[in-house]
């Protein structure tokens, strides 16, 4: 734990520097395009099919969910070969360098979230949660999907750089199906169960059920989810510890 929090506490100070507002950009850059894109949207003043919920509310609740799994997977394709150097201390490990990244990309985006939502329910803007617990819930899964295929999609970077350059198409192709800008009620019977074949649009709907309420029809599979993203973490930490050999010879 101490290795991963001085590993983070550089990559803060690589990143962002000690200057101006130093590491506060953690949480305001994140926050900054949400409230850019739920500008937008409140100009656009669409959120589909006719639902009368709150536009504000419906961005917020959508696009932190975007910047979770984008940021921690980004910036986990790039963790080991910048940081190569770092790993000739005996005590500093290749999973430590994802662990890291992992860790302040979910404290960046989840304090974004929080500051954000508490700053708008205060002056008024949106209602509060309807139920903080579920909120929580499926916050907590998307963060696990996201380390997970993190750790995947990174060890994976490792032994081709190709890999890292389809994903960023890869993840453009994977907004639809996140289940952030479209409510999985919303979709024909179809397309909702290919949707929610992927583990995103299931976190996604119990943490917009949890803020919204009664007010949608929520579709998500808890125990699939978890099943899931277990597989996902088991194959993420096999190719981690494979890259770490081939490191190390």
């Amino acid at each position: 734990m101490r290795v991963v929090f001085a590993l983070t506490m550089r990559e803060i100070i690589t990143r962002y520097g000690r200057h101006n507002i130093g590491f506060a950009w953690l949480f305001a850059e994140p926050m900054l395009f949400t409230v850019g894109i739920a500008a937008l949207w409140n100009l656009l003043h669409e959120t589909g099919q006719g639902h009368e919920i709150n536009v504000t509310a419906f961005a917020v609740t959508s696009y932190s969910t975007v910047l979770v799994w984008r940021n921690t997977i980004g910036r986990c394709t790039l963790a080991v070969e910048p940081n190569a150097a770092l790993l000739f201390h005996r005590n500093v490990r290749v999973i430590d360098l994802f662990f890291a990244r992992i860790t302040l990309e979910i404290v960046g985006t989840t304090l974004s979230m929080l500051v954000l939502t508490s700053t708008l329910i205060a002056i008024g803007i949106i209602d509060p949660p309807a139920d903080v617990l579920n909120m929580a819930a499926g916050w907590v899964l998307l963060c696990w999907y996201s380390a997970a295929l993190g750790l995947l999609i990174g060890g994976l970077c490792e032994y081709s750089e190709l890999v890292e350059r389809l994903w960023h198409p890869i993840s453009y192709f994977q907004l639809p199906v996140s289940g952030a800008f479209v409510m999985a009620s919303w979709l024909p019977p179809n397309l909702r169960d290919i949707a929610m074949l992927f583990p995103a649009p299931n976190c996604v709907e119990l943490f917009r059920y949890g803020y919204f309420g009664s007010q949608i029809t929520p579709y998500y599979d808890v125990p699939y989810t978890i099943m899931v993203c277990a597989f996902l973490t088991w194959i993420g930490l096999a190719v981690v510890r494979d890259v770490s050999t081939r490191v190390e010879h």
